[in-house]
């Protein structure tokens, strides 16, 4: 059989492909052996994966608005241009060793003094309002007009007419004893001088009377005065602002009532005790803590030993702190039912924000008003030299915690920290060998932080055919 009719036969096409299958699995098992033989540049271009720096036209880089890092520094350190110093407003805190209070935050809000932060003004007799003088939110001082009214009370004109009636006849006796002296001497004469003198005494004792009576219905000095120069019944009574609390003393801001409410109107007919309106004295308030039960001795302890309690409004955006009293004024004696909360107060001196005039009426605006929200911070704890930072300069990463510290000019490194305490405005730092007193650090340096993970991670932004 020749080689073309062996070629024909079904063994030759079995034997044909069993040869192939078998040098294609020497070479697959080989591969190694064969690879190492290569050129180096062919092997680099098999092996290499994914596109070349060249492929975009552009190398990778991190941008020119970044700040600067050299690649021999590290992954902890970046260097700032002037100009990136001002883009973030760098700004800096100097390390220092100081003592720190470990505070807790209680919720609190302002509240009036009670029996003193409002007065209320009644009608002292019955009469009819004819004129109502401030507007209320007014500002008024003591001895200020608020109120006229035309009286109507009975007993009032009864004890005006017989207060009257009694001067009268005093001035009747005393020219009766005036005539009879200059009548000259005798016995008839001189025992009606002696008997008109004694009826004098009993009408200045009448009067003296009288007088203190009309002060009682609600008449002032100056009013009783007037009756006694007119000789006319006081047909219209005015109602004015009454004097200052003789506790409180307030020197660094002017003392003033401000008409809170007005209850009548004008030709409105009020009774004995009706209540003409309300005014607020707002130059000292109260600031009403409500803490738990079980912090009970934390506030008595810090009551009785003094420690500055400091109160910041809630919705301050800059944490201004309240200048309130450096101690707790008292603690509650009972807990409240419904919130089993525990009360306890401070002082809190007040603030003026507005003073304007209108049409010669004043108004006056407190920066502290019943019912704001407060928080009081109270002290619990007292360490002693310890790094204490804003909480701005501490960089919190997950569980990590880093600080930035001035190397050089604008030069900067990264140092991780152990935070021992942190609250909503400082962080306590444990001392360590990298971060000493009088090291420079950065306060807000977030950005530079993620700076900094951006390199370490190699993650990039594609901006308009770029890498930035």
């Amino acid at each position: 059989m020749s080689f073309q009719q062996l070629r024909r036969t079904p063994l030759f096409a079995t034997l044909a492909i069993g040869t192939v299958c078998l040098v294609t699995l020497v070479v697959v098992l080989t591969r190694e052996s064969w690879f190492s033989l290569l050129p180096g540049s062919l092997t680099e271009s098999m092996v290499k994966l994914g596109p070349s720096e060249s492929d975009s036209g552009h190398a990778h880089h991190t941008g020119g608005h970044a700040p600067h890092q050299h690649a021999d520094e590290g992954d902890d350190t970046i260097e700032l241009s002037a100009a990136a110093c001002r883009n973030i407003r760098l700004q800096t805190t100097k390390v220092t060793l100081q003592e720190f209070v470990r505070t807790v935050n209680v919720p609190a809000k302002v509240v009036e003094r009670p029996g003193r932060s409002q007065v209320e003004v009644t009608a002292p007799l019955t009469g009819i309002v004819i004129r109502i003088h401030p507007l209320e939110g007014e500002a008024v001082m003591p001895g200020q007009p608020l109120f006229d009214l035309r009286l109507t009370h009975e007993d009032l004109v009864v004890a005006q007419r017989e207060f009257l009636q009694s001067v009268q006849s005093l001035d009747l006796i005393k020219k009766e004893i005036a005539r009879l002296k200059n009548a000259g001497d005798g016995v008839v004469a001189g025992r009606r001088i002696v008997d008109k003198e004694y009826e004098q005494q009993k009408l200045q004792s009448a009067v003296r009377a009288q007088s203190q009576g009309l002060l009682l219905h609600g008449l002032s000095t100056e009013q009783i005065e007037n009756i006694l120069e007119s000789r006319q019944l006081l047909q219209k009574l005015t109602v004015a602002a009454p004097d200052f609390s003789q506790e409180d003393h307030f020197e660094e801001i002017e003392h003033l009532f401000h008409v809170q409410e007005l209850y009548v109107k004008r030709g409105e007919h009020v009774a004995a005790g009706t209540k003409l309106s309300v005014l607020g004295d707002h130059c000292e308030l109260y600031i009403e803590g409500h803490a738990f039960e079980e912090d009970a001795s934390r506030l008595i302890r810090a009551a009785n030993e003094g420690w500055e309690i400091v109160a910041v409004p809630a919705e301050s955006q800059e944490n201004q702190v309240v200048q309130a009293s450096s101690t707790i004024l008292y603690v509650s004696n009972h807990v409240e039912a419904d919130s089993r909360a525990l009360p306890f107060f401070m002082s809190l001196t007040n603030l003026l924000v507005q003073d304007t005039e209108r049409d010669g009426h004043r108004f006056i605006g407190w920066r502290y008003r019943p019912g704001q929200r407060m928080n009081v911070r109270v002290p619990v704890e007292l360490w002693e030299r310890r790094i204490v930072l804003p909480r701005e300069a501490v960089i919190e990463d997950g569980p990590e915690a880093y600080v930035f510290k001035r190397e050089a000019e604008n030069h900067f490194k990264r140092l991780p920290v152990h935070v021992e305490y942190r609250d909503s405005n400082w962080v306590v730092l444990q001392r360590n060998n990298s971060l000493v007193r009088r090291d420079i650090v950065i306060v807000g340096a977030y950005e530079l932080h993620l700076e900094l993970k951006a390199k370490a991670g190699g993650s990039v932004i594609a901006h308009h055919g770029h890498s930035h």
